[in-house]
This record gives structure tokens, C-alpha cells and sequence, in this order.
């Protein structure tokens, strides 16, 4: 075998696997096997209590609806559900979660993910994700004011010229100022993606108007 191409390159083959197998399984279980998994509770943080209480000054109607007060209670209820609709919806087929070190992506997405982020109820499955027909969201959160969200969700076009991303019109009781209890719960979801990093955009005070055509996903 050893005295073949054929052989060695089986052998190389194997030794590689082997190799990366251990360095991207094996040594980061060892290395967090002890860190605690964050229940949804406890991954609700500031950045993202700002943006749910946001979203009841901006849709008061709706909000006190579904949700009744901005508290950390229903910010975690809402962050769960969202979770499953981005699951159901099947964003994570356009979506990926996961910037790599490599390609340079954290200039394009935000800070290379590390293993201690996805240690958490609400990373369970992980949404690594292989696909980039829409960008990489693992840092999306605090990009985007909470209208701006509603709008894209509505019609994406309307804010990203040429978006292939469906309409989500079930998210909404008629039109985008007046989002649902899915609309309200997928707007915190990703709103809460890369909350918990020092790089989180010191949130503005976006008016409805003034972003409606800021720049659109890239």
C-alpha cells in the first residue's frame, strides 16, 4: 500500500481527517466540556431588553397584544418562539450563522464566531449554516432599526433592491406597522443575534422615516 500513489494518498487522506477531526471536535469538547449551557432566560441581555422595549414603544397596539409589558419574561418568551420560526421558515436555508476565519469574513460580517457564543438553549440546533444566499446574521443585531426590520420582513425589497427573500406577509395583520406576535418574536430573534459582544452598534434613535432606505443587507 505504502509503495502505490494510490496508497499514500489514502494514507494522507486519512491522517488529515484524523487531524482536523481532533482539532475541530475533539479539542474544543475538551476545552469547554465544563462551561455551562445558558438557559433562554439567563442569554437575555441589554442590548436585546432595549430593542423589545423598542419594539412596544413602536408598535404599543400590537405589543401590549401579544406580550403585554417589555419585561425580561416575555423578551426570553419571545426570543424562543422567534427561534422557531426562523427554524420553521427555513431562513437558515439562505442564512448562515457562523462567520469563519477565513476569506477575511470578519471584515464583511463582524468578529469570527467562537465556540462560548453557542453555548446556549437557543443555539440548539447550531445554525452553522453552508449557504450565503442572504448575508451571514450571527452579527446582525443593533445593524438595522426595529421599522426597518418590520418593512424587510413585509416586502424585502422595498429596502434591499433585488432581494430574492420571499415576502413574510403572515408575520403582520394587515401592514408592516402592525406586526403579530411572530413578527414581533423573528424581529427580537435577530435582533439578539451578536447582543452579547462588546462590538453590539450603540443603539440610535431611528425614526421610522429616516432608515426606511438606509443601506440594504450586503
Amino acid at each position: 500500500m505504502f509503495e502505490t500513489k494510490s496508497g499514500i494518498l489514502l494514507i494522507g487522506g486519512l491522517g488529515f481527517f484524523f487531524f482536523a477531526f481532533l482539532s475541530n471536535a475533539v479539542v474544543p469538547i475538551l476545552m469547554y466540556q465544563d462551561l455551562p449551557e445558558q438557559t433562554v432566560a439567563e442569554v437575555v441581555n441589554q442590548n436585546t431588553l432595549f430593542q423589545f422595549d423598542d419594539l412596544s414603544v413602536r408598535y404599543p397596539e400590537s405589543f401590549k397584544e401579544h406580550f403585554g409589558e417589555a419585561t425580561p419574561e416575555k423578551c426570553a418568551e419571545a426570543l424562543e418562539l422567534g427561534r422557531k420560526i426562523y427554524i420553521g421558515e427555513g431562513c437558515w436555508h439562505c442564512h448562515s450563522q457562523f462567520v469563519r476565519p477565513v476569506s477575511n469574513e470578519s471584515q464583511r460580517w463582524g468578529p469570527v464566531s467562537a465556540t462560548w457564543e453557542y453555548q446556549n438553549e437557543l443555539q440548539r440546533p447550531v445554525m452553522f449554516g453552508t449557504r450565503r444566499v442572504g448575508p451571514d446574521l450571527s452579527r446582525e443585531g443593533g445593524r438595522r432599526s426595529n421599522d426597518w426590520h418590520a418593512v424587510h420582513f413585509f416586502e424585502p425589497g422595498s429596502v434591499s433592491a433585488d432581494s430574492p427573500m420571499p415576502n413574510y406577509s403572515w408575520f403582520f395583520d394587515g401592514e408592516p406597522d402592525r406586526p403579530n406576535k411572530r413578527g414581533l418574536a423573528i424581529i427580537t430573534y435577530v435582533q439578539w443575534l451578536g447582543s452579547w459582544l462588546e462590538s453590539y452598534p450603540a443603539y440610535e434613535q431611528y425614526t421610522p422615516i429616516e432608515r426606511m432606505m438606509e443601506s440594504p443587507l450586503e
